[in-house]
């Protein structure tokens, strides 16, 4: 028997969905793979029995509920995404949170908890200095707020014997831009340890 790819992929889905559902049989909590499968073989199978875009989404929504997974599994499954071939031609079925994990979990995994009191700035007692820097460059240059600034692209120009163990004063992650021939002011803070007493 000859199956294309997609016929591949449809037997693969079919026989994790199948091994997820002996499972749930056996009273055994899923997994996250376990959960799409049994999703992905549900819409599948609604679609190849004629049903319409709507009920394919339906389908997949009621083939797992949040009691059958693993703790943080519903957390985990944000989203499934699934091309299905309906009455009007193919169509991506995307369920946005199938297992209802922001009523069933609103801890789970990635949530974000915020602290009873604003965090210090770890940098708050660092030596700052504020330096000119212009660009002489013809296309626009970017700095990350980490990198030492004492290094940074040769066409900006500063004093850089004055940034010499500092970085850009910013949140990390985050970066300051010159347009070409652009001055700039900046704020730099001291890399901690670097040129501290006793460091």
């Amino acid at each position: 028997m000859r199956l294309t790819a997609w016929e591949e992929e449809r037997l693969l889905i079919f026989t994790a969905a199948e091994l997820a559902r002996r499972h749930r049989d056996r009273g055994l909590r899923l997994n996250a793979p376990e959960a799409i499968a049994i999703i992905s073989d549900a819409m599948l199978e609604a679609a190849r029995a004629g049903a319409g875009f709507a009920e394919v989404e339906a389908a997949g929504r009621t083939a797992v509920l949040p009691s059958d997974v693993m703790p943080g599994v519903a957390s985990l499954v944000d989203e499934v995404r699934l091309e299905v071939l309906v009455g009007d031609g193919t169509r991506l079925v995307v369920l946005l949170d199938p297992l209802g994990a922001a009523a069933s979990e609103p801890d789970g995994p990635g949530a974000v908890t915020l602290a009873e009191a604003a965090l210090p700035d770890p940098t708050a007692d660092l030596e700052r200095r504020t330096i000119e820097v212009r660009s002489a460059s013809r296309r626009t240059i970017r700095v990350s707020s980490h990198f030492p600034f004492d290094q940074a692209n040769r066409r900006l120009e500063f004093d850089r014997a004055a940034a010499t163990g500092f970085r850009l004063d910013l949140p990390a992650g985050s970066s300051a831009r010159w347009a070409p021939g652009e001055t700039v002011t900046v704020t730099l803070v001291r890399y901690r340890g670097h040129g501290e007493a006793g460091s």
